[in-house]
């Protein structure tokens, strides 16, 4: 026989017949409920992140075949057998998720250590590749032991275990605060319930766990637990996010939240000499959650040159000059080198972009080159859709949820244009979306999927939410599409230099053509673009409308290439019919604000709201454990008396008097008579008062309301002389 204390014989379990729910509410069954939370808490963001990329279905079975293999083996197999067992699955998970990446991103060992690393500093498991794999191989190994343990009574190990899951994903920022809150409540209820059903003490043991969880509450308030990350891991009562399309786009970095109402800033972000006028590109995002954006892979230090387009291409040279502090490094597609005083110091996304190590300060400049992919509207519909297979499967991706009536609507639109080719449908839905929605900052985030939202349930939204949309759509085709950052070209202040200010910020959108590369298409309406721009700024300091068209020059006329929307000279393949909406007069500016004002606090969310309450819910039976609210009770009961009738109010009056004086002097011994008790203290006229109208009151039954204004007046005397402001 094992020796292992876990193979006991069960203890006797209470007869319950006729109650088949009552052996829940025993400290065992409530204990086994709180590890069923503590398992939902670190399983949910798993679910939520196959959701993304695939079938949810076949996590879920991997959770229930772990779960009945734990119970399994947790009638027969001791724990020191099963310890190993469960970290065995946990390496081999991870063994074989990191054996099945590619080759090329397996034999970069910096890349691959980047990525594990960045994930304990804040950054989403979502931008791990083959993300779907990840979660089938981490699942098995915590969930068989938490359970495990748990059914073994080793409760303390299943909170530990527990616990280390559910924190790997606050450090990622992957657990919402809802969920993580359940997490702590199961880790601590496991080990309370747990002690609970072995040393009893039911009300002790329910103050303790209310206290612990308060206290696990509050520390992460407070307290960044993501090495130089910025507010708490719940993202709670001011989570950082900004009220400026600027700050939620070019500021987001690795992951794009999906906003409500936002603002623009006139602020002069940088100037820019371009020997050729475009969008300045600051990142891509890939994957879609269904409320935001996420770009998978981890960014490597600038290397040399970089490779172009695979089409046809010009090349653009840039130098940009920082006007104020800014955190990315805005560059034409597709850069391709930077200048010598920067190299060291930039990093390259897994999307192309370019990244400083450092935020630039005002009067810093670099210099990028850029080799631009240039193609005809007649060549793009010769494109056709032979893609790459690591392009078409990264980028026509979405999240299972997305609603079939997404796709529904797509169809209808390519069907409604007659559109035969992927660029007749990428210009059928910018077309829809330009022509069906309005421009406004003043919005309302939609519930649920935001592509979904604004298709069918929003009239008016800027641009994240056009881009996003037609990016959603585009994937429901099949058509390799992104979400794209960065500022348009700004005011032209000079021959080849453009004055960019944070309202210039701009999602839009990146369709993948083959022998061509990524090409740029934006759905949001310019027209009412430029008139809120117009509202926020009117006639800048520095010169001019912020929207004005570029001056004349003496160039060829021209129209927009569909690949690039620059303005390029007509060729007999830019016909009127194929030519893009918009050109780069025309381009969008949105974003940032400075705002003005003192904002009024929003209202807590449930999520806050239930937070608080734990909080004082620990509070409150912290203050019981100590003592505490005894203690106050007794501070409020000595200093203030209502009035509840002449006999009670002399009484209560009375009773303070001799609380007073047992904690002044000494408490008044059993069997001993108050006037004894009267010549054996300190007492003065005011307290022989109170003594006397209650001796008055209580045996010669003379009882008035004057006699117990008196009464009350002369404790109150007492209380004020002989205590201090806390009684």
């Amino acid at each position: 026989m094992s020796t292992d204390a876990g193979t006991a014989a069960p203890e006797a379990t209470p007869n319950t017949t006729g109650r088949p729910w009552s052996a829940v509410f025993e400290p065992r069954g409530l204990a086994l409920l709180s590890t069923g939370l503590l398992l939902f808490s670190f399983t949910f963001p798993l679910y939520e992140i196959i959701d993304v990329v695939g079938d949810p279905g076949t996590f879920l079975l991997v959770v229930a075949v772990t779960l009945a293999v734990a119970t399994g083996l947790s009638r027969v197999v001791g724990a020191w057998t099963a310890l190993p067992v469960g970290l065995a699955l946990l390496l081999l998970g991870l063994w074989t998720y990191a054996s099945a990446l590619p080759a090329d991103v397996f034999a970069q060992q910096d890349r691959i250590f980047g990525d594990v690393l960045s994930l304990f500093m804040g950054l989403s498991v979502l931008r791990l590749q083959m993300i779907e794999l990840f979660a089938l191989a981490y699942t098995p190994g915590p969930v068989f032991l938490a359970w495990y343990l748990a059914l073994r009574r080793r409760y303390v190990g299943t909170a530990l275990v527990g616990g280390a899951a559910l924190t790997f994903f606050v450090l990622t920022g992957d657990v919402g605060t809802l969920v993580a809150l359940l997490g702590a409540l199961g880790a601590v209820g496991t080990v309370g319930f747990g002690r609970l059903e072995r040393f009893g003490g039911a009300d002790r043991a329910v103050e303790t766990m209310a206290v612990v969880l308060a206290v696990i509450v509050v520390v992460t308030m407070l307290v960044s637990v993501v090495p130089g990350g910025t507010g708490t891991p719940f993202g709670l009562f001011g989570d950082g996010g900004t009220e400026t399309i600027e700050g939620s786009l070019i500021s987001s970095d690795e992951r794009v939240a999906i906003q409500g109402s936002i603002s623009l800033s006139s602020e002069v972000r940088f100037t820019v000499e371009s020997s050729r006028e475009t969008y300045w590109r600051t990142g891509a995002y890939d994957r879609y959650t269904g409320d935001g954006w996420v770009r998978t892979g981890s960014a490597l230090g600038y290397r040399g040159e970089m490779a172009s387009p695979p089409g046809e291409a010009r090349i653009v040279e840039q130098t940009v000059t920082v006007e104020s502090e800014l955190d990315a490094m805005p560059a034409a597609w597709k850069p391709v080198r930077v200048g010598e005083g920067v190299a060291d110091s930039t990093s390259v996304t897994s999307l192309g972009g370019l990244q400083p190590a450092q935020p630039f300060s005002p009067g810093d400049s670099y210099t990028v080159s850029s080799s631009q992919p240039v193609a005809s509207p007649s060549r793009l519909q010769r494109a056709g859709n032979d893609y790459p297979r690591q392009i078409e499967s990264r980028y026509t991706n979405l999240p299972s949820s997305t609603p079939d009536r997404v796709a529904t609507r797509a169809r209808q639109i390519q069907d409604g244009a007659n559109a035969e080719t992927v660029y007749e449908t990428a210009r059928a839905v910018e077309s829809y979306l330009e022509r069906e929605k309005e421009y406004s900052l003043d919005v309302e985030r939609p519930e649920g999927d935001i592509a979904d939202g604004f298709l069918f349930e929003m009239d008016r939204g800027y641009c994240t939410y056009y881009a996003t949309t037609m990016v959603t759509m585009l994937r429901t085709q099949n058509i390799p599409a992104r979400f794209v950052v960065g500022y348009t070209s700004g005011e032209r202040v000079g021959d080849d230099e453009y004055r960019v200010r944070g309202l210039d910020s701009h999602a839009w959108v990146e369709v993948y053509f083959p022998s061509v590369g990524w090409v740029r298409f934006d759905p949001t309406p310019a027209g009412p673009r430029q008139d809120a721009e117009r509202e926020r700024v009117g006639g800048d300091e520095n010169g001019g409308n912020v929207n004005d068209d570029p001056e004349p020059t003496t160039e060829p006329p021209s129209t927009p290439s569909p690949a690039t929307n620059e303005p390029t000279a007509n060729t007999p393949d830019s016909t009127p019919e194929t030519v893009q909406t918009l050109g780069e007069e025309d381009a969008v500016r949105t974003t940032r604000d400075d705002g003005g004002g003192l904002p009024l606090p929003d209202p807590p969310s449930r999520e806050e709201a239930a937070l608080i309450l734990v909080v004082v819910g620990g509070v409150v039976a912290g203050a019981r454990r100590l003592g505490l609210t005894e203690r106050v009770y007794r501070v409020i009961w000595v200093r203030w008396q209502p009035r509840d009738g002449p006999a009670a109010d002399v009484q209560r009056a009375f009773e303070r008097v001799e609380y007073v004086l047992a904690r002044e002097e000494r408490p008044r011994r059993d069997g001993e008579t108050p006037r004894e008790y009267l010549a054996a203290v300190d007492a003065d006229e005011s307290v022989e008062q109170v003594y006397r109208l209650h001796e008055r009151a209580r045996y010669a039954g003379d009882v008035t309301v004057s006699v117990a204004d008196d009464t009350v007046a002369a404790a109150n005397e007492v209380v004020r002389e002989r205590t201090g402001p806390f009684g």
